[in-house]
């Protein structure tokens, strides 16, 4: 019997060289060696799938590629998997691009755009009878934070903080920005922290806020935002190092094409809340890696 296993271990392990050893042998780009783009796993996986194929279907229309969709189960399988050309493109989050860089080479192309804008930022919430005004306010107070590698949730916060000499009584990680919200309106911190971007034309908040809406109708009147970090760039969309210009610049470029079709739009914001592209350059992000300087921290210490 262990024979047997050893004998088909053995052929198993000699398809899969055969197979991979098959697929180099093709162009990039082909049925047979499609370009790999790679989400993150952001939301429901189901509903990324769904929506990444939408969008590499228009983009094999239009450049002639073919594409495959996947969605690993955890930001740090994307980043390693740009390092070892597993994935060619990637919907990377601001911090995921950081260290994608940092360790492998991956190239920023585009940053995406919501209600206008390529940046957002961090927000300070609390009680609206709390008494907590400003950031001197949260000195022995309890902070609610999103996780360890939310860009608005944790990481501009805690620098911001720091950088004020600011010392809450402790704080803890609720697991994502609706959740830190919950935490503020529930009484189970003083003070919360999660994404923010500016209200609509229509003067609609567009914050973490808005997540809770629908069970929790007076979130808006009870949860008060304070303060707010500095401006963070958006997340990205970014290359595996070595991947060919000239195919990299017909993928851009219809990618900046998308957002100004209906189709496309539609397809980008069920996607991501995404309604449009701006071209990027890595020097964008350095702000990031400033505020990791403030925090004496490597960005490879925030991704599990």
């Amino acid at each position: 019997m262990k024979l047997l296993r050893f004998v088909l271990f053995i052929m198993m392990l000699s398809f899969m060289i055969f197979n991979s050893s098959c697929v180099k042998n093709y162009p990039l780009g082909t049925k047979n060696n499609p370009i790999k783009m790679y989400f993150v796993p952001s939301m429901e996986a189901g509903k990324i799938i769904t929506s990444g194929k939408a969008i590499a279907d228009y983009l094999h229309n239009q450049t002639g590629y073919y594409f495959k969709v996947a969605v690993p189960t955890s930001y740090a399988a994307v980043i390693e998997a740009m390092g070892t050309n597993e994935a060619d493109i990637a919907w990377l989050a601001t911090f995921a691009y950081i260290l994608a860089h940092q360790k492998y080479g991956a190239q920023v192309e585009l940053t995406t755009v919501r209600n206008g804008l390529a940046k957002y930022r961090g927000q300070f919430v609390a009680q609206a009878n709390s008494g907590i005004k400003e950031l001197k306010d949260i000195e022995g107070k309890i902070i609610a934070y999103t996780d360890a590698s939310s860009t608005s949730g944790y990481i501009y916060p805690s620098a911001l903080l720091k950088k004020n000499n600011i010392k809450p009584k402790s704080y803890i990680f609720t697991g994502g920005h609706p959740q830190s919200i919950l935490a503020v309106y529930e009484g189970k911190a003083d003070v919360g922290c999660s994404f923010w971007s500016p209200p609509d034309k229509d003067g609609n908040p567009k914050d973490a806020r808005t997540a809770v809406l629908d069970t929790h109708p007076d979130v808006l009147k009870k949860v008060i935002p304070f303060a707010y970090t500095d401006w963070i760039p958006n997340d990205t969309v970014t290359f595996r190092k070595d991947f060919p210009q000239e195919m990299k610049d017909k993928v851009v470029n219809a990618l900046l094409q998308l957002p100004k079709q209906k189709e496309g739009k539609k397809m980008l914001h069920d996607l991501l809340d995404i309604d449009d592209f701006v071209k990027a350059k890595d020097s964008d992000y350095d702000i990031v890696r400033e505020t990791l300087k403030t925090m004496n921290k490597n960005a490879e210490e925030f991704i599990k």
